[in-house]
């Protein structure tokens, strides 16, 4: 009788020992197969040109004429720092022609649109407008100023590689966008505007 237990018990433990291997395998067949979709989809997005990659959240400060149309003031937005600076700096133009969310006065006349952003390797930033920013301007020398660094300092003040910022408009170099400031050559960031 003793004789006949201890193969029974040989083969219980035998065959718990091989149902805790095979749950074993099991678990790790199943952990791999998540981390393998979770890798896949991350490398999608990746590879996928219409998914911007993010980074962290940045607070951006956008400028805007003030009441009195005197001067540009800072507007805070957290946004979210694009990892490609031209995809960045396309999101803060787009935001500038959207305008203030507060009290302050939008810089860039209504129906404007973006055409396109992008960084020469100067860090020269090229900010092309649809022909609306030049057809709906009030015009005068003050609005004109505040347009034009409205976009150039919000621009360098957020955007790391970007040093001068030049306008275009519906691709092409223009003179002036209403008769005073000349357009043709790349700004830099003009401090003494911003209260």
């Amino acid at each position: 009788m003793i004789v006949t237990a201890a193969p029974q018990r040989r083969r219980l433990f035998l065959g718990l020992v091989g149902a805790l291997l095979i749950g074993c395998v099991v678990c790790l067949l199943f952990q791999n197969a998540g981390a393998a979709t979770g890798s896949e989809s991350s490398a999608d997005d990746h590879l996928n040109p219409d998914l911007p990659e993010q980074t962290d959240k940045f607070p951006a400060h956008l400028y805007y004429a003030d009441r009195n149309n005197s001067y540009l003031k800072s507007e805070q937005r957290v946004m979210h720092r694009l990892q490609d600076p031209a995809e960045f700096a396309k999101t803060i133009v787009a935001a500038l022609i959207k305008g203030p969310q507060k009290e302050l006065v939008r810089t860039i006349p209504a129906g404007t649109e973006l055409n396109a952003v992008y960084i020469d390797p100067e860090n020269v930033c090229y900010v092309d407008f649809s022909g609306a920013v030049k057809k709906n301007h009030p015009g005068g020398i003050n609005s004109e100023l505040l347009t034009i660094y409205s976009v150039v300092n919000s621009l360098i003040l957020n955007v790391s590689e970007i040093d001068r910022v030049k306008i275009l408009i519906d691709g092409s170099e223009t003179s002036t966008l209403a008769g005073h400031i000349n357009l043709q050559v790349p700004f830099k960031a003009h401090m003494l505007l911003i209260r």
